[in-house]
């Protein structure tokens, strides 16, 4: 079995659970993804998804479903995708090894 895109940490998979709780029953899952912008170059896209696309990567890990946009596969192979708390925010974090450089502000990479 090839490995998976990105693994989910069990804060991940717990806040997305979380957050399914509360989305429309139309959508199956979160869909991450990545675009060009930022200070760095490229960043994090996360949404709900609704269907499967073409040639899109599905992680079914701790029960909850991840949809890998196709064009982000290559950026994210090998990524950790965490749920970090602290006093003043929480979000997603992408902890991935195919980084080269990231923006001060953590919202955007380089590969």
């Amino acid at each position: 079995m090839s490995e998976q895109v990105i693994k989910l940490s069990d804060n991940a998979a717990n806040r997305i659970k979380e957050i399914m709780s509360k989305a429309e029953s139309s959508a199956i899952g979160v869909r991450v993804g990545v675009k060009s912008g930022g200070c760095a170059g490229m960043s994090y896209i996360m949404e709900y998804a609704k269907e499967v696309k073409k040639n899109e990567e599905v992680i079914e890990d701790k029960g909850v479903k991840v949809f890998i946009d196709s064009n982000a596969i290559m950026y994210l192979l090998g990524t950790e995708m965490d749920y970090k708390t602290d006093k003043f925010s929480s979000q997603f974090v992408f902890k991935n090894p195919n980084e080269t450089e990231r923006c001060g502000c953590g919202e955007s990479f380089k590969v």
